[in-house]
C-alpha cells in the first residue's frame, strides 16, 4: 500500500523522469550511428558531447526562476520542449551539427530534470514519503527498454530517420501525461522568503561531489558501453545495445529496491555500500575477456550508480530550508551534472590514449571519489 501511495503522490514526476530516459536511452543504443554520421575520432567525439552541457547548465542557471514562472505547467512543458529535442539527432551529419543537436538536447534535457527533482523535494517534505528513489527507478525503467527497443531497430536496419520520429510521439504522450491538477498557491510570506533565499553552498558543494562522481560513471557507461562491445570483444553491430540496457535495467532494479533499502539502512550507508559495489563493476569491465562478462560488470556498476543521485538529493533536501531547496538542488546540479558531459570527454580521451579498457579503470576511482563527498554532507545538521 505505501507503495501505491508513493506511485500516486509522484504520478507527473515518475512520467516526467520516465520521459527522459525513454529520450537518452534512444539515443545511447544508436550512438555507435551517430559517431560515424559525425565523422570524428574518439577524442573529439567526446569533446564535441560537451555540447549538452553548455545547454544543460543554461538551463539549470535559470531553472529557478522558469520554475516560479511556470509554476504548474513546469512538467508538461519541458517534456513538450523534450519531444521536439528528439528530432535534433537527425541534424547529426558533421562535427558541428553534433555539438549543435547536443546543445538543444541538453537544454531539453535538464530543463526537464531538474523541474521534476525540484517537484519531489517538495512532495518529499510535503508529504513525508521517501520519493526519489521510485521516481529515478522510473527514469533507469523507460532508459532500458528504449535502448533495447532502439538496438533492436538498429539491428534490424532502421535507420535513425525511422525511430526519432516515433520516439517523439511517445514523448508527447507522456508530456501531456505529466498535466498535475491545480496546486495550492504559495503564501505572499513563502514567495518573499523564496526571493531572497541564498544557495547554502556547503551543503550545495558537498551533494555537487556525489552527484558529479555518479554522473560521470552513469553517462560515460551509457555512452562508451556499446562502442567497448563492439570494438574490444567482437560484437555484432546492435549487440552493443546490450550494455546500456543492461546499465537501464539493473539501474532500475537498484532504484527499486532502493526505495525499500532506505528505510532499513539508512540513505547514508546506502550510498556508501552502492559506491563500492559500482567500484567493483567498473573493474570487472575493464577487464573482460569476451562480451558476457562486460555485460555483467556494466550490470555492477548499474546496481552501484543506481540509488547515488536520489539518495543524494534526499539528503541535500534534509539539510536545506524549504525556501532554500530550489536553489540548493539547482546549483548542486549545476555543479555535479557536469559530470554528466565529463565523463564521455574523459573516456573519449583515454580511450584514444590508452584504449577503452583503461577508461572503465578511471570510472572505478572516480566512483570511489563518492565516499568524501558523502561525508562532508553527513556533517552538515539537518535543516
Amino acid at each position: 500500500m505505501a507503495l501505491l501511495r508513493v506511485a500516486r503522490v509522484s504520478r507527473a514526476t515518475g512520467i516526467g523522469l520516465c520521459a527522459l530516459g525513454v529520450f537518452w536511452g534512444a539515443f545511447a543504443a544508436q550512438m555507435p550511428e551517430f559517431k560515424t554520421r559525425a565523422g570524428v575520432e574518439d577524442g573529439l567525439f567526446g569533446v564535441l558531447l560537451l555540447g549538452s552541457a553548455v545547454g544543460g547548465m543554461a538551463a539549470m542557471a535559470l531553472a529557478p526562476q522558469v520554475g516560479r514562472w511556470l509554476g504548474v505547467r513546469v512538467l508538461p512543458l519541458t517534456g513538450a520542449f523534450l519531444a521536439v529535442a528528439a528530432l535534433m539527432p537527425l541534424l547529426i551529419h558533421s562535427g558541428p551539427t553534433l555539438a549543435l543537436a547536443l546543445v538543444v538536447m541538453g537544454v531539453a534535457m535538464s530543463s526537464l530534470d531538474l523541474a521534476a527533482n525540484v517537484r519531489i523535494s517538495e512532495l518529499e517534505h510535503d508529504t513525508g514519503l521517501p520519493l526519489m528513489n521510485w521516481n529515478h527507478a522510473l527514469f533507469s525503467a523507460g532508459f532500458a527498454v528504449s535502448a533495447l527497443l532502439a538496438g533492436m531497430a538498429r539491428r534490424a536496419g532502421l535507420a535513425p530517420e525511422m525511430v526519432q520520429p516515433v520516439l517523439a510521439l511517445v514523448l508527447v504522450a507522456m508530456a501531456a501525461a505529466m498535466i498535475e491538477a491545480r496546486r495550492a498557491g504559495a503564501s505572499a510570506e513563502e514567495t518573499e522568503a523564496k526571493a531572497a533565499a541564498r544557495t547554502p553552498w556547503a551543503a550545495a558543494l558537498a551533494a555537487a561531489a556525489i552527484l558529479f562522481a555518479a554522473f560521470v560513471a552513469e553517462n560515460a557507461t551509457e555512452t562508451w558501453s556499446a562502442l567497448h562491445i563492439e570494438r574490444n570483444l567482437g560484437g555484432a553491430p546492435g549487440e552493443g545495445a546490450f550494455g546500456p540496457a543492461m546499465l537501464g535495467l539493473t539501474m532500475a532494479a537498484g532504484r527499486f529496491g532502493g526505495q525499500l533499502l532506505a528505510a532499513r539502512l539508512g540513505e547514508a550507508r546506502l550510498v556508501a555500500l552502492s559506491a563500492v559495489l559500482g567500484c567493483l563493476g567498473a573493474l570487472v569491465t575493464a577487464v573482460a575477456p569476451v562480451q558476457a562478462v562486460a555485460v555483467v560488470g556494466i550490470g555492477l556498476i548499474g546496481m552501484g550508480v543506481a540509488v547515488v543521485v536520489p539518495s543524494a538529493n534526499s539528503l541535500l533536501g534534509q539539510r536545506v530550508a524549504a525556501s532554500e531547496r530550489a536553489l540548493a538542488i539547482s546549483r548542486s546540479w549545476m555543479i555535479g551534472f557536469t559530470g554528466f558531459f565529463v565523463g564521455p570527454v574523459v573516456m573519449g580521451a583515454l580511450a584514444q590514449a590508452f584504449g577503452l579498457r583503461a577508461a572503465f579503470v578511471a570510472v572505478a576511482l572516480i566512483l570511489a571519489a563518492i565516499l568524501p563527498g558523502l561525508w562532508a554532507l553527513m556533517r552538515i545538521r539537518r535543516a
